[in-house]
């Protein structure tokens, strides 16, 4: 051993039999005070405690606590100085009184715990603060010993709970305002919403704008509404609203599976908005946060938006206002503002009478009487002139906050924030009182509507038997077309088998297109013309309809309706069915209110409605629709024909690739193919398949490049009579992307939109995919990746072969080479 090593030896032995003196990661001490980019982590990892800047500027720096993502921070939980931000460094540190404390570095209190030192100066060894792995941040005694915890986060909450965490209600009578929402995604100081227990009761969940009503939560209705939960998310997550006596206060757990459980929190956002959500707690999955429920919901959720004996009916798809039975509105063109009785009330003598109005939630401003029956409760009402419903509420929802003897609820005056449950079991029974004429007037005309509905009844049973009997017969119709067409589509061993899109029959389609009207048309292409329908009065679709004369023929037809059957992908267009009836050869398809992708990239006028963002997302969608199809599809399938008339969009504008009476299968091990009947679009065709007649999956995604650079210039690879100088689009990109001229090159309307480095980025990539030989351009595979991963260093793309676009007529190419050209394909299957 040599000298050095010798005089290390001691000192290495003292360093590994020293005691470690440093504490645990979720350990404060008030040695070791935390500074900007320290952290407290808690010992399974989900939690940490440091300072960060909302808008990651370092500007306004808080002190809180967040979930953890792969060691980052993912979503914030807590905040100790929202009305304080740090301008300026600071430290967290426990005091020598033992406090906790937020100091700037001129020594100035930015913000402390609220525990008296009495409290704290009972332990003989000091405190210590410990991120627990609840999320709870909390001051304790040093030795860790009995439950001396002197302060918490957990009393202290900002906008958001967290499971197990205890949110004060109300002590002692006197309300206590929960939570307090962010004034925005990027300012932590308190906002104008806030949720608290009524004040004039703790039977109802206040959220409130600025002080005043905007939504609220009725414990009487269904208390488990308070979890913000439903579907899957209420078998592990189970809330309660507790009272001691002394306090109020709100609580949620989380169940844990074998599985282990989810991520959860209920936040109050900066909207206004309350929502449940949740996370998977596993790194290995996604770090989105998935709302279960949220409140308000759609329609008239908010306080008293149906105004006066008005009620939002949760029944329905959309919740919308209705009036309550014997009212009708005060504004016919707008509910919002209330409605009017349609007969005064007489009282005095018991004039008045009381309908029941089922599976109601109880609206507010309620009076309590206690110790009463059904029939007191009712009486009670009835002799006040002033009282407009009342309720015999079940209480068992709200538990113990209610006393079972105060099931008696009385209104007077106006009843507003009316609703009707979504299941009659989260409801009550609503006694709403009305004028005696008009409860006698419903029963006068019972009476003589019940002879009536006994004829209606026995008629509507002659017309069932009659329809059940028609129906057979159109059933048994149907049976034998479809028997027919798939003995028509069975022409290859292939296609009867694997036909899966269900049958429409001739009638349907005729009645959907209202005769194939003129009015309803959307288009003509190679294949015949396109109509808008609308199927069984409700769904909105396309009809392919095969023209006698039409360029393509039945082999087209029978390749699209078996193809695009077995195929389901959300940027490919869905086929909902076919029909063959005589001569008639139709394809039903979803209907695309957005028309075809060159319907925007080419016009002018229409340029502007199809932003960068929104380009780079159909680009993105076209390539993993190409990519299923070459990949993760049941098949290989080649395209043939991809090219921007045959990309379609959705109201989102989400692109589907349709028009597939061109492509081909591959089957097994095959890589490629060659054929003498060469389809497709001048211009979108690879050098390979118009020289040699050889395609593969390579082909398409020459084509896709072809597209991906049109998308960015604006300009047709048909049209190269618009650039001065190159003789087709390809070449005009080569040379203006290695000159490093791409502004050139970028449609004029994309300017202000894009970033160039992303544009340059995609002009590389549609390089890459037009190289000659098909081994050097990249798998669709390949290009996603590279379309979503925009740091990937990229090839250097090869000077491209650049071929004349022709606007010709098909003609001969090679010898025995048939050149089929679809310059007529199809090119949309939305609105006009």
């Amino acid at each position: 051993m040599d000298m050095a090593a010798l005089l290390l030896l001691p000192i290495f032995v003292f360093i590994i039999t020293s005691p470690c003196q440093s504490e645990s990661d979720d350990t404060l001490t008030q040695a070791k005070p935390l500074y900007p980019g320290d952290t407290l982590v808690s010992r399974n990892g989900v939690f940490a405690l440091g300072f960060f800047s909302p808008s990651n500027s370092n500007e306004s720096l808080y002190l809180g606590i967040w979930y953890q993502y792969n060691g980052t921070r993912d979503v914030t939980v807590w905040v100790a100085n929202r009305d304080n931000p740090v301008t300026t460094s600071a430290k967290l540190a426990i005091t020598n009184d033992q406090q906790l404390a937020l100091l700037s570095d001129s020594g100035r209190a930015l913000w402390t715990t609220t525990t008296t030192a009495a409290a704290a100066a009972t332990t003989t060894t000091g405190v210590v603060a410990v991120l627990l792995n609840s999320g709870n941040f909390v001051l304790r005694s040093a030795n860790g010993g009995g439950t001396a915890i002197w302060w918490q986060s957990f009393d202290h909450p900002s906008a958001t709970i967290l499971p197990t965490m205890k949110v004060l209600l109300s002590y002692k009578g006197i309300v206590n305002t929960s939570i307090v929402a962010c004034k925005s995604p990027g300012d932590m100081s308190p906002g104008d919403f806030s949720g608290s227990i009524d004040p004039s009761s703790n039977l109802q969940f206040f959220v409130w704008n600025s002080g005043r009503p905007y939504y609220r939560i009725s414990f009487f209705d269904d208390v488990s509404v308070f979890s913000f939960g439903g579907g899957a998310t209420s078998a592990v997550v189970h809330p309660s609203v507790i009272n001691t006596g002394d306090e109020v206060y709100y609580t949620y757990n989380v169940n844990v599976s074998h599985h282990g459980s989810p991520l959860t929190r209920v936040l109050l956002k900066h909207d206004g908005s309350m929502s449940l959500l949740t996370r998977q707690n596993s790194n290995t999955t996604s770090s989105q946060w998935t709302p279960s429920f949220e409140r308000p919901g759609p329609g008239c959720d908010l306080y008293a938006s149906c105004g006066a004996f008005g009620y939002c009916d949760h029944t329905e798809a959309v919740p919308s206002c209705r009036c309550l039975d014997g009212f009708e509105p005060i504004d016919g063109l707008d509910i919002s503002r209330g409605c009017r009785r349609n007969d005064a009330l007489e009282c005095g003598g018991g004039e008045d009478r009381f309908v029941t109005l089922p599976g109601m939630t109880v609206p507010d401003k309620f009076l309590q009487i206690g110790n009463t029956t059904l029939e007191q409760c009712a009486a009670e009402c009835s002799a006040n002139c002033s009282c407009t419903a009342y309720a015999y509420v079940n209480v068992s929802s709200a538990g113990a906050l209610v006393d079972t003897s105060m099931r008696c609820l009385l209104w007077t005056g106006d009843l507003v924030d009316t609703g009707k449950a979504s299941a009659a079991s989260s409801g009550q029974n609503l006694y709403l009182r009305l004028a005696r004429s008009h409860v006698q007037h419903k029963r006068i005309s019972l009476k003589f509507l019940l002879p009536i509905i006994a004829c209606l009844l026995l008629l509507a049973s002659i017309a069932f038997f009659l329809t059940c009997k028609y129906r057979a017969g159109k059933r048994q119709k149907k049976k034998t077309e479809r028997r027919k067409m798939l003995e028509y589509l069975r022409s290859t061993d292939e296609a009867g088998e694997n036909l899966e899109s269900p049958f429409i029959s001739f009638e349907d389609i005729v009645a959907a297109t209202d005769n194939f009207a003129d009015s309803n048309e959307l288009g003509k292409g190679g294949f015949g013309k396109v109509y808008k329908g609308v199927l069984q009065g409700t769904k909105e679709v396309a009809v392919k309809r095969l023209s006698k004369g039409s360029g393509q023929g039945t082999e087209e037809f029978r390749n699209e309706a078996v193809l695009i059957a077995n195929l389901q992908h959300k940027n490919l267009v869905k086929l909902i069915g076919c029909c063959v009836h005589q001569d008639e050869k139709l394809l039903v398809y979803e209907y695309l209110p957005n028309k075809s992708l060159d319907y925007f990239i080419f016009d002018s006028a229409r340029k502007h409605v199809l932003p960068w963002p929104i380009r780079c997302k159909i680009m993105q969608g076209i390539a993993r629709g190409i990519l299923y199809l070459h990949q993760d599809s049941r098949l290989t399938i080649i395209h043939r024909d991809l090219k921007a008339s045959n990309v379609l969009l959705d109201k989102e504008m989400n692109p589907k690739i349709s028009d597939f009476g061109m492509a081909r299968i591959f089957s097994g091990n095959e890589l490629e193919a060659n054929t003498n009947r060469l389809v497709g679009t001048y211009g979108y065709m690879s050098p390979e398949y118009v020289m040699e007649g050889a395609f593969s999956v390579k082909s398409d995604t020459y084509s896709f490049g072809v597209l991906l650079l049109e998308m960015v210039s604006g300009l047709k690879i048909s049209s190269p009579h618009r650039i001065e100088g190159f003789s087709n689009l390809i070449e005009y990109a080569w040379n203006l992307w290695r000159d490093g001229n791409i502004e050139d090159f970028v449609d004029s309307s994309l300017m202000e939109s894009c970033s160039l480095d992303e544009v340059a980025r995609c002009i590389h990539i549609g390089l890459l995919c037009v190289q000659n030989s098909p081994n050097c351009r990249p798998l669709m595979s390949e290009v996603v990746f590279m379309l979503e991963n925009k740091t990937t260093a990229l090839p250097s793309p090869k000077k491209p072969m650049c071929f004349a676009c022709r606007d010709s007529q098909p003609e001969k190419a090679g010898d025995n080479k048939e050149l089929s050209i679809n310059g007529m394909s199809l090119t949309t299957l939305g609105g006009r």
